[in-house]
């Protein structure tokens, strides 16, 4: 096996160790979020303004965790491209063989 193939190999197992890990967190914090509000939604000691600055906090942290998804994504599309981009050589030289 060469090597380009098994830092392929190794770069596929990340993204999706990667892709697991953080539907995993997304779930957690989804929960948390509904749970949180639910409290919220009870608590009438809490006032308006705090419940506010909750989803205020709430639709940051999403936008935030979105941004972050989508910059690894990009990143491993970036690894990808480079590895179809090395094998296009070696594939044209074994056809020349």
């Amino acid at each position: 096996m060469e090597q380009k193939q098994i830092v392929r190999q190794m770069m596929e197992f990340n993204k999706k160790a990667f892709d697991n890990s953080f539907s995993a967190m997304s779930e957690l914090q989804d929960q948390t979020e509904k749970l949180m509000m639910n409290f919220l939604d009870k608590a009438e000691w809490v006032p308006e303004e705090g419940k506010k600055a909750m989803q205020d906090w709430i639709a940051n942290y999403k936008k935030s965790r979105n941004d972050f998804k989508a910059a690894a994504d990009d990143g491993y599309r970036k690894v990808a491209e480079f590895f179809e981009q090395a094998e296009k050589p070696q594939a044209a030289v074994k056809k020349k063989k």
